[in-house]
């Protein structure tokens, strides 16, 4: 009986190891050399002070900001240990009182046209750090006349924070929220 236990023994002991230690401090090992920043948690600074991550949305409320996805976590918005979908089904009588809500305060802020999906639903995280560009150029007259800058200027911050597909094809163009506002107070004053 020994005999057959000592092989499934060795093999959980030596996997466990190879598994649970071995590969993770490996990768980890790899993505520190090779990608510190992302490996780290694409951490964004102001000087020395961290202000956030590239990869998770923040609340953004003053108008002198550009404003991100409504966030998921509703008991707690942004939290990211709280994150996760709605679980609402497209036919859901709550999602669409949400999103009527959603589009209702859109539309009471200064914004015009058509809203963009994304102003008024969430991410599957909840936590998207990402608005399409078309979501942007749309808050850029209550932000520019909220900092008192011309339009255009706005405008072409939002250009060049807009950042293409991943190889041309994978996923669709989007502008981070966190890197343009922050290339916003660099630009000029808040007034």
């Amino acid at each position: 009986m020994l005999s057959h236990l000592r092989p499934a023994i060795t093999m959980t002991v030596l996997f466990t190891g190879l598994c649970g230690l071995a590969y993770p401090l490996a990768i980890t090992g790899i993505a520190q050399a090779v990608l510190p920043a992302q490996a780290n948690g694409s951490i964004v600074k102001k000087g020395d002070a961290v202000v956030g991550s590239a990869l998770i949305g923040q609340a953004f409320t003053s108008p002198r900001y550009f404003a991100s996805r409504p966030s998921a976590t509703s008991n707690s918005p942004y939290n990211p240990l709280a994150s996760g979908g709605t679980n609402l089904g497209a036919t859901s009588q709550k999602l669409k009182d949400q999103i009527a809500a959603a589009v209702t305060a859109w539309q009471e802020n200064g914004r015009s046209g058509l809203v963009p999906a994304d102003a008024v639903t969430s991410s599957a995280s909840g936590l998207d750090p990402d608005i399409t560009p078309e979501n942007a150029r749309q808050q850029v007259a209550l932000v520019a006349k909220a900092r008192n800058m011309p339009e255009k200027d706005v405008a072409a911050l939002v250009e060049a924070q807009v950042q293409p597909r991943l190889l041309g094809v994978i996923g669709e163009p989007r502008v981070n929220v966190l890197r343009l506002n922050m290339a916003l107070d660099a630009a000029g004053t808040t007034q």
